[in-house]
Parts: C-alpha cells; structure tokens; sequence
C-alpha cells in the first residue's frame, strides 16, 4: 500500500498555514482534479486526496491531532496505550525519542499543551456543480434556475436550536469555553491536554428548550430553487458564485458558497478563441472574380460585408466589433470570416454557354496553368 503524503504538500500550504489558506489551496485543487473536469486517469485520486487532506486540516480538532500524530493520529493509533505500548512509535511518524518529548510536552519541554479550538460560529464548506449553456447564451447572457437540495439556517432560531433566546445558557461543564481540559499520568508526567466539550461540542452552550421549526438542529432541509444570471461572454471552465447555497455552517454558522462551473456547448457555425469569433462562407468563383456583397451572419445579427474583387480562397476578412463580448465590459472583440470558393458541380445551359465563351476569348494573358507550366519548365 503506498505511504499517505503529507496532507500540508497535498495543498501545497505550510504548516503555519492559515483557515483562509487552506480553503484557498483547496478551491483551487478541487477544481483542477475534479473527475467532471479532469478526465486523466489518476483524477479522481488525486480529488479524493485533496478532500482528505482538506476534511482534516479544516477542523481545528483534526489539525492538532494531525500535527501532534501524523496520519497515525487520523487512524487513531497515536503510538500509545493499547497492547503495543510505545512500542510503535517507530513506524507512526515519530523521528526519535525528542519528537516523542515534543509530541507530548510541545517545543521547549513544556509540561503541557493546549489546542486551539474553534468554538465560535464557523462557515460551512463550499460546494461544486457544473452547468450547461448555449453558444447564444453565452454571447448574450441569460437567467436560468436551478433545483437545490440546501441545509439552511432555521428562520425561527436563526441557526441556534433554542425555541427563544431564554432557552439558551452556558454550558455548565465548560463554564462557555466550548472546551474542557483532561489529565493524563504518563512516564514523563502529567499529560494536560484540551478536547471539545462533551457536553455543548464546543458551543459553550446548552439549550434548555429546543426549537419546534427545527428541533434543536438550528438547520432546516429544503428543496429551494435559485435565480442565476449567466453574464454574457463567460466561457467554459468559468465559475459563478452562488453566495450561503453550500453546505450548512457549525455552531450557527452561516452556509458556504456554491461555485457553478460553466461549460458551453459548441455552435454549428461559429467557433471562439477568446474574443474573436470564426466563421466559414462559401462564395461562387464569380463573385471571387468579380467581387459582391454579402449578408453575414454574426452572433449580433447579419452584418453586411463586401467580397473584394479577384479574392482568393482561404482569404480571411474581418468584421471590427462583431465578435464574443467581453466579460465584465462593455467591448468585444472581432469576427473573422474566411472565404470559401466552390465550384458549381452542375451548370444550365446558359451558364454552361457563358463560360465557354469565356474559356474561348482570345487570351491577353497568361492562365494561371500556363504560368505553371513554364515555371515546371525551367
């Protein structure tokens, strides 16, 4: 089985790292490994990884265990008590007898730790989706409405859990510090160490009467339906933030985001790259020859576009401002239009007899075969 890597170079974040930069290192990573948009083949691994690693540094309970233990911690092995004794220090992370002294007393030989814990009202985690749009809709924006299955804040105790604000006292076994102390002999001493209360799980409250909306869970689930407005010129592997649609805060707290990546199908007839917008027209050899005037379709309407006279095939013209818009602006870029030349496969017979007049005018100059011919000569 391969060795787990380090939950801190899975992010790419250091140790000291703060809450705000462990989230940011996720968002960015769970997009980039997401299966839905990532199709190599160690995607998905690699997903799970990043939400590993993100499910355990996120919770401040989790992290200290994890920066004490390593991964042993999270197995909930941290090398001590059990049959094995200390027998397994070895092999759980530990670089040497100092470590274990650091493990359990912190730097300087301290007799004592305390953890960090969250006990406050704490934002719940975001939560990813993708959505489909047209070509069109992306050229012009549009509104669209999603379905959602959402955990959110019961109106009646706002998150709380108690049927009023009365129903709502200190907790009595942490006396509101969310967070009891524990003692522990061990061969180097007393082990002193802080964990979540059992009681208030780290609210630092208790609450006498619970709410008849929600039943003390401070969360309601609902089927609720959202308003997007997709902007116009957004492309493929874009987000758009949905602001309290995630997953349901703790301890009160307000919902996190939903980010909806937006993939847009591809058109029949126009292609983007950025701003600029492609598009093939075919043209008869006459009006190659001769030149004309044409109605070209743009994702802003038919724009009318003169064909120059003697234009080649392959030529590629250009229609200023006519392209993809700009997203957050109020500009756009440019459609190119490529000239097409096709050759009539069936002609009447007027058309039959122009040509052949044509073909037996006495020649003034060379015929493009001719040139070839002389050139294939030399």
């Amino acid at each position: 089985m391969a060795e787990k890597r380090d939950y801190y170079d899975v992010l790419g974040v250091n140790k000291s790292a703060s809450e705000d930069e462990i989230k940011k290192a996720y968002r960015k990573l769970a997009k980039k490994f997401h299966p839905d948009v990532n199709k190599e083949a160690d995607a998905e691994s690699k997903f799970k990884e990043v939400q590993e690693a993100y499910d355990v540094l996120s919770d401040a309970k989790k992290r200290q265990t994890y920066d004490q233990f390593g991964h042993a911690g999270m197995d909930g092995a941290a090398g001590f008590g059990g049959a094995g004794g200390f027998g397994g220090f070895g092999q759980s992370g530990f670089g040497g007898f100092e470590d274990i002294f650091e493990s359990f007393f912190g730097q300087g030989g301290s007799r004592g730790f305390s953890s960090q814990q969250r006990t406050g009202p704490q934002k719940g985690n975001d939560s990813f989706m993708r959505m489909r749009v047209s070509f069109m809709e992306s050229m012009h924006g549009a509104k669209k409405t999603i379905n959602l299955t959402v955990d959110e804040p019961c109106k009646h105790c706002h998150g709380t859990g108690a049927e009023s604000k009365e129903d709502v006292k200190t907790c009595s076994t942490c006396n509101g510090r969310g967070k009891v102390l524990t003692q522990q002999q061990t061969m180097f001493g007393v082990f002193q160490s802080e964990s979540v209360c059992p009681t208030c799980h780290g609210t630092g409250q208790e609450i006498t009467k619970k709410c008849h909306v929600c039943h003390g869970e401070g969360y309601e689930t609902k089927r609720v339906a959202v308003d997007v407005t997709v902007p116009k010129g957004i492309q493929t592997g874009q987000q758009l933030r949905v602001s309290g649609k995630g997953e349901k805060g703790r301890n009160g707290g307000p919902n996190g985001d939903l980010y909806i990546e937006i993939v847009v199908d591809n058109h029949n007839t126009f292609v983007r790259d950025g701003s600029t917008i492609y598009i093939t027209i075919p043209i008869s050899v006459v009006e190659a020859t001769l030149g004309t005037k044409i109605d070209v379709p743009t994702v802003h309407g038919d724009v009318t576009l003169t064909i120059p006279e003697s234009t080649q095939p392959g030529t590629k013209l250009k229609l200023k401002g006519k392209g993809a818009p700009i997203l957050n602006s109020n500009n756009y870029g440019d459609q190119i239009v490529e000239v097409k030349v096709e050759i009539d496969s069936s002609l009447s017979g007027e058309e039959r007899r122009l040509y052949e007049q044509l073909r037996d005018t006495p020649k003034k100059k060379e015929s493009p075969f001719d040139k070839f011919k002389r050139a294939f000569r030399r």
